[in-house]
């Protein structure tokens, strides 16, 4: 696993054999930031990181200049990896150990992508909850996404806020925006 671009780029991310996670792939994050990029000036815009994991998104957004990122994790050894190798690289990531679920009903902020990545084996309900929780908190920018990182045997594009799908072998980004009337 590596930072696949910005000042950081082609910098390696070991992860410790004590941290069971499913990162996502090199292929797929640069085609997802290949996407992102055409999209939005990462140099000025605020990033919510979902069950962060090994942190490989907020250290792409990181390496590309985003200044507002949190993430957020229950697993205090994902954070303790994430703080340490931030500090490392001098990324600046607000890290929160949190339950997804409970984080959400907090949120008081606006987000211009709100990524997650929840483990594959989630039930689709579980999903539809974050996705409404989300958009009930009006929680992202008019121009913003909710990016839902998922296997491809799930299928989201029935949701009505839901924009685009990405494949990637078994991985599909999902995008959802808000609604505008």
């Amino acid at each position: 696993m590596r930072i696949i671009g910005g000042n950081s780029g082609g910098i390696r991310i070991n992860l410790p054999k004590n941290l069971k996670l499913r990162p996502t792939t090199d292929r797929s994050k640069e085609a997802l930031f290949n996407i992102l990029n055409n999209e939005f000036d990462f140099k000025s815009i605020k990033i919510l990181d979902l069950f962060s994991g090994s942190g490989g998104i907020s250290y792409e957004f990181a390496s590309r200049g985003t200044k507002k990122i949190i993430s957020v994790d229950k697993n205090i050894k994902s954070l303790n990896f994430i703080k340490k190798y931030s500090e490392g690289q001098k990324f600046d990531i607000t890290l929160i150990r949190s339950d997804v679920f409970m984080y959400i009903k907090k949120i008081d902020t606006e987000f211009d992508i709100i990524f997650a990545d929840p483990p594959y084996n989630f039930e689709e309900r579980k999903y539809l909850k974050i996705i409404s929780e989300i958009f009930k908190k009006n929680c992202i920018k008019s121009d913003g996404y909710l990016i839902i990182e998922h296997s491809s045997k799930k299928d989201f594009n029935k949701n009505h806020n839901f924009n685009k799908l990405k494949k990637y072998g078994d991985t599909t980004f999902t995008f959802f925006k808000k609604l505008t009337h």
